[in-house]
């Protein structure tokens, strides 16, 4: 008996696909940590998504609601959407897998950009299809080499906007143009999922666009402003045959009750979105300032985390950065398998964290904060 036939075989390309490693957490032998690796909010969740969370736990016994409409409702309030064309799942990254279950297969291609989040490239392998990854400019997605890379066998472009791990953003110029250039049967996924936190007049997180084309869709997250990385609540502004398409083939309950109603709470509750916002622009810019002064490089952010690029002098890299921070209780997320071998990048988090990195990256550098 062949190996093959002695034992269940993943079909052809799951065990090429990179698993995605998170931040780590962890600072063995440290009393106090600061994670600052997963752009997680330093204010937490609203107080009223925490009440909405503690009533659901009366009624644990019963299946969530399969259309999640309360939280649908609330988020077509909030931005003035119809709710028929919301689709909401177990943080976008559930929605970027059915999209891709859903519109690839093989023999298909998608593009993504040079540091675009990873998750997008499993989801295509894991599709059966073939990535096809493009240059970016300056740590922005560039439009014309995502045209240059469209083939017949392209299906779909994924652009993150702004992008992870680089912070920077795609004007909606720019993105009009790539939409009018691409042939009408790509999906153009715009993940939106900083988009609450970005202050550019020349930014638009997909809403327009998605509203008056067939092949644009927009995914957003619960886990960033909104604070409930915990709930893992997404969802997905799309046209109606999209949603139909996907309804067809999402689980059943694919959100819990907590999530629906925490996350209902947490979106109507704009008071303490903006209270969020307006800390992490003080600190963004504090931050970027802070880190030049040190020397170092900052590449321009609008979300709510900065990257970080060493200079090798003196053999002070960006690994032994990491370490030394690390020693101190300040975790950060290193970024080579995004394309940035000698950068961290750092989520802004609580006062007392960011002055600790300040002051720490200081010494590690040998000049004064």
């Amino acid at each position: 008996m062949s190996e093959e036939m002695s034992k269940p075989v993943p079909r052809p390309g799951i065990l090429d696909i990179a698993a995605y490693v998170p931040g780590k957490e962890h600072a063995p032998g440290v009393a106090r940590v600061y994670k600052l690796s997963s752009n997680e909010t330093p204010l937490g969740a609203s107080p009223k998504a925490i009440e909405a969370f503690r009533a659901a736990a009366a009624n644990l016994e019963r299946y969530p609601d399969g259309q999640a409409i309360e939280l649908r409702e609330a988020i077509a309030a909030v931005h003035g959407l119809n709710p028929a064309n919301i689709l909401c799942g177990n943080g976008s990254d559930e929605l970027l897998g059915l999209l891709c279950h859903v519109y690839l297969g093989a023999g298909d291609e998608a593009i993504i950009t040079e540091h675009g989040f990873l998750v997008y490239k499993i989801q295509i392998m894991g599709a059966g299809a073939t990535p096809v990854t493009v240059k970016e400019k300056d740590a922005t997605v560039d439009v014309d080499a995502i045209l240059a890379a469209v083939t017949p066998k392209t299906k779909m472009v994924f652009i993150a906007n702004p992008g992870n791990p680089t912070g920077t953003y795609v004007p909606v110029s720019e993105i009009r143009r790539l939409q009018v250039a691409l042939p009408k049967n790509v999906v153009l996924v715009l993940d939106a999922a900083y988009a609450e936190y970005v202050r550019r007049n020349d930014y638009e997180a997909g809403i327009e666009i998605v509203s008056s084309n067939a092949n644009v869709v927009m995914t957003r997250t619960f886990s960033k402003v909104y604070g409930l990385a915990a709930l893992r609540v997404g969802w997905m502004y799309a046209p109606a045959e999209i949603v139909d398409a996907l309804n067809r083939v999402r689980g059943p309950f694919n959100m819990n009750s907590a999530a629906i109603s925490a996350g209902a709470a947490a979106i109507r509750d704009q008071a303490f979105v903006q209270e969020t916002v307006v800390f992490n622009q003080m600190w963004l810019d504090k931050l970027t300032s802070a880190f030049e002064a040190l020397g170092l490089k900052v590449t321009p952010s609008v979300t709510n985390f900065v990257l970080i690029h060493f200079p090798d002098v003196d053999g002070k890299r960006a690994a032994d950065a990491d370490e030394f921070l690390t020693s101190r209780g300040y975790i950060l997320r290193a970024v080579k398998g995004y394309g940035f071998a000698n950068s961290l990048r750092m989520s802004i988090g609580p006062e007392e964290a960011n002055r600790g990195v300040i002051e720490s990256l200081g010494e590690f550098l040998g000049r004064k904060a």
